[in-house]
């Protein structure tokens, strides 16, 4: 149990969770990782005949992280020290444990959220935009990503290398726990209104922003992938109707202006694209994320020469392009052009040029990078 200041809950937790395994005949440990209570909180669980860590570096995940590594069960169970988790009702989850599964998760929206329990903010619309949004970007199973009572096998979660030290570590387990192919399952469980009788350590938009934010990062597919693919597919559908002459489309004039436009969506789109590329790269040379097969497939046939024959190409095509300008300027006597009739050579070849050079330096980029990738 993570726990900063929870005197006036934590007694009746450790009876509960005490009560619990002699109920169902587990040999076991309770474990209260200490987030520096000033309150007596240490000395409370100590008088229980519980272990406490005390942990130094402030923070939920680091609390939960120090109390995991401290914990010496083959199984885990972490809940919260605020009387707002039954500890009288583990069963299931040791059950679903005991059947093989890495990750056993509450699901407080199946089995129930008393009066009061949880803000309607975050009942309503923090939670399942959450929720919603991890399922979309991970694949992943669990319909409750941020319920605090969960349980799990000890070395299956080690082996995830968890990182953040804040409220988005209950992100990070089951993202990563997906990521690597655990096997993972739910199980109801209840939400009461906690028997704090002060304000939630929880901050509403800061941690909500912070657990939104994580899934962003370790999804390089929605962040930029995505995002890039659409942007280059509009500027590449729109510009080359335009190159020849201006549209009108229902009575409205599309011409070098949107032209323009066009060209910088496919510039911005595959910016993102190469970004996306990279951020992936890095993220499984340094562990954060597992090895993607279809990454691996791709990165067989972009290699650094494919790159910079691509960019060479792509930057003469270019080249080219600026070169009939120049000449065609040259007929008008170095004068004053037309802009609606010169930009619609000129801004494709500017695109060319921009593509060719982002090209090239990608390519040595990225291979730097699969250096130590391999």
């Amino acid at each position: 149990m993570p726990c900063l200041n929870e005197a006036q809950t934590l007694a009746t937790c450790i009876q509960k969770a005490q009560a619990s395994l002699l109920r169902l005949g587990v040999r076991g440990e309770i474990v209260i990782a200490d987030n520096g209570s000033s309150d007596g909180s240490q000395q409370i669980a100590r008088s229980l005949g519980v272990r406490v860590v005390d942990v130094a570096n402030k923070g939920y995940g680091n609390a939960l992280m120090a109390g995991i590594t401290a914990a010496e069960g083959l199984f885990v169970i972490m809940g919260d020290a605020d009387d707002s988790y039954d500890f009288t009702l583990l069963e299931p989850f040791i059950e679903k444990l005991r059947a093989g599964y890495d990750l056993v998760m509450g699901n407080r929206f199946r089995g129930g959220i008393g009066r009061g329990a949880m803000p309607p903010l975050h009942q309503y619309l923090g939670n399942p935009v959450l929720t919603f949004v991890g399922r979309l970007f991970f694949k992943s199973p669990v319909g409750d990503f941020h319920c605090g009572l969960r349980g799990f096998n000890k070395a299956a979660i080690m082996g995830l290398d968890l990182r953040t030290t804040g409220m988005e570590f209950a992100s990070e387990m089951v993202v990563k726990a997906t990521l690597h192919g655990l096997r993972i399952t739910e199980v109801p469980t209840t939400l009461s209104k906690d028997g704090r009788g002060r304000p939630s350590n929880l901050r509403t938009w800061r941690d909500g922003w912070r657990h939104l934010r994580f899934l962003f990062l370790y999804s390089p597919r929605w962040l930029f992938l995505y995002p890039g693919i659409l942007l280059m597919a509009v500027g590449l559908i729109v510009s080359p109707s335009l190159i020849p002459s201006p549209r009108v489309i229902g009575g409205i004039v599309f011409d070098i202006h949107t032209l323009l436009y066009a060209a910088v969506a496919i510039v911005i789109g595959f910016q993102a694209i190469i970004f996306a590329t990279f951020t992936k790269v890095f993220a499984i040379t340094e562990g954060l994320l597992p090895s993607d097969p279809k990454l691996d497939r791709v990165m067989k046939y972009v290699t650094l020469e494919t790159g910079l024959l691509v960019g060479f190409f792509l930057f003469l095509l270019g080249l080219g392009g600026s070169i009939y300008a120049v000449l065609f300027w040259d007929q008008q006597s170095f004068g004053r052009l037309d802009p609606a009739r010169t930009l619609r050579f000129v801004i494709p070849a500017v695109t060319a040029l921009m593509l060719g050079c982002q090209i090239i330096l990608s390519s040595f980029f990225l291979s730097i990078l699969g250096l130590r990738r391999r």
